[in-house]
Parts: structure tokens; C-alpha cells; sequence
């Protein structure tokens, strides 16, 4: 990732973190007046989200920082632990969440206007949006803005879901149903929770996989083999064994080729590292490459 990218995650994540203030403390405002609790959920759980962001903006200093003697390859794992917390979080607002709703509906309901529900809906979501389509561009290459922009993408749920659910209750006080009408918002809350909880558990799950250091999931390790198949083509070289895993925005790939004696030198294997690495630069990572070519099976086996 350039220092161009770098400054667009921070951008991105100082812009995340002034309109979670904002709508956060307005949410819990407007859900304390209306008395619904969906909608102060929504402000708790945006409040909640700044000091996730503080935590990412931290993360994204510290990996862009350089390597030192007690940290001789940078302090990239900061970026999946953030991500981590991110997604535990999440986890644990949406608990909270659907734990008040459980106590509401035991003890008969919410009383909240269902105009003011809907009102609150539509302003949040659109809010919510505009942060998600300035958010869409940063999150294509930092795992920060991606997990804010998974956050982001929660909040418009949940708004939409008050949105709708307040239109259900207006419909049903107007048919004089007011009794089932009270248990819409806390209903509401509980399908909203359940509904978010695997996005936060996407995010957990991300987070705990890089530092268990696991391969690359998807297209980047498709990129990946590929890379290492063509320079085996490229230098007639025999089938690669690939070893590789994603740190933040660092990539670590080891490929090993199995030659004969005698037939290469070290600037030979130089010529098959720079291949693959001019061809991992597409990916928008720091590659840390690793290339070597033995005439030991043992040494490179699985």
C-alpha cells in the first residue's frame, strides 16, 4: 500500500469517527425523548463504535510505522487485532441489545411513538449511506475502512429495520391495535440483532484468522498461485510449493522450487523472486517474499 493509500485510510477513519459522534449522540438523544429502545440501541451501539475507530486509527499508525530492533517486521498485526475487537464488540453491543429487548417485551412493551421511529429510521439510514459511499472507495484497499465500512453498512440495517418496524406499528395503532403495536420496537431490536450478528462475527472471524496466520482467503491467493505457477513456466522450473499468509497490509509468500545441483545461482533465484513480486504488486500489499530454490526435498517439503 503507497503513503497515498495510507493517508486515505486515515482520512477515512477520522471521517468514520466524526459522523459516529455526531449520529451516535443524536440517536441516544432522540431514543431517551421517544422512549424507544430500538433507537437508543442504534445510538449505543454507534456510541460504542468510537472508540473502535480510535482503536483502528491507532492500528493504522502503528502499522505504517517502521520496523525496529524489538519489532523487526513492523507492527502490522495491529491492523487484525483491531479488526478483531471491531467484530467482539459488535458482538457484544448486539448481546446487550437483544437482552433489553427480551426484558421490554416481558414486561408488556414499549411505548415509544411509532412516528418519531420512523422519522429517526429515515434520517439515520440516509445518514448512514452517505458515510458508506464515501467510505466504498479506502475500503477496496485497507482492511480498516473495510471493517468500518461493515459497521456502516450494520447501522443502515438496523435503520431500515426502525423504518419499517415504526410503519408497522403506525398501521397497527391506527387499527386500534395498540397492545401489539408496543411490541414492534423491542421485536424490532431482536430481528436487527439477529440480523447484524454475522457481519460482526465475519469481522471476528477475519481478525482471528490473520493472526493464526492462515492463507489469504479468495482472489489474493488465486493471484497468489498464480504468480508462482507462471514463474515456474516463465524459468522451467518444477511445480512451487506456496506458503503464504496476510498480516494487515503486509503479504509474506515463501515459494519453493525443487531443482537440480549444479544447475542454478543465487542470481538465478533473485530473477524468480523479483518475477513474483512485480507480480504481487497488483494486489495493493507490502509483499515480504520469500524464494527459494533447494536441491533438498526435505528442506522445502510440507
Amino acid at each position: 500500500m503507497t503513503v497515498g493509500s495510507d493517508s486515505g485510510e486515515r482520512r477515512a477513519l477520522v471521517l468514520s469517527l466524526i459522523a459516529t459522534a455526531v449520529l451516535g449522540t443524536g440517536a441516544v438523544l432522540w431514543g431517551i425523548l421517544s422512549g424507544a429502545s430500538v433507537i437508543l440501541f442504534d445510538g449505543i451501539y454507534m456510541l460504542a463504535g468510537i472508540v473502535l475507530v480510535g482503536v483502528s486509527l491507532l492500528a493504522a499508525r502503528a502499522a505504517s510505522t517502521a520496523p525496529t530492533p524489538e519489532f523487526p517486521f513492523g507492527r502490522h498485526g495491529a491492523t487484525p487485532l483491531a479488526v478483531g475487537l471491531q467484530g467482539a464488540a459488535l458482538l457484544a453491543t448486539l448481546v446487550y441489545g437483544a437482552a433489553d429487548a427480551v426484558s421490554v417485551i416481558l414486561n408488556g412493551g414499549s411505548g415509544a411513538a411509532a412516528g418519531s421511529v420512523v422519522a429517526y429510521g429515515v434520517v439515520s439510514a440516509v445518514a448512514s449511506g452517505l458515510v458508506i459511499v464515501v467510505l466504498h472507495r479506502p475500503a477496496r484497499v485497507s482492511q480498516l475502512a473495510r471493517a468500518e465500512l461493515v459497521s456502516w453498512r450494520a447501522g443502515a440495517l438496523l435503520s431500515l429495520m426502525v423504518a419499517v418496524g415504526g410503519l408497522v406499528a403506525v398501521v397497527l395503532d391506527r387499527r386500534g391495535s395498540a397492545a401489539a403495536a408496543s411490541y414492534v420496537d423491542p421485536i424490532l431490536v431482536l430481528i436487527a440483532s439477529a440480523s447484524i450478528a454475522p457481519m460482526a462475527i465475519a469481522l471476528l472471524r477475519q481478525g482471528i484468522r490473520e493472526l493464526m496466520e492462515a492463507a489469504p482467503a479468495g482472489e489474493l491467493n488465486e493471484v497468489i498461485a498464480a504468480a508462482a505457477t507462471d514463474a515456474a513456466v516463465e524459468y522451467g522450473l518444477s511445480k512451487p510449493i506456496v506458503r503464504a499468509t496476510r498480516l494487515g497490509r503486509r503479504l509474506y509468500v515463501e515459494v519453493d522450487f525443487l531443482v537440480r545441483q549444479g544447475d542454478w545461482r543465487v542470481e538465478d533465484e533473485d530473477r524468480v523472486r523479483r518475477f513474483i513480486v512485480d507480480r504481487l504488486d497488483s494486489t495493493d500489499h507490502e509483499v515480504w517474499a520469500n524464494v527459494e530454490l533447494s536441491t533438498d526435498p526435505t528442506l522445502i517439503e510440507d
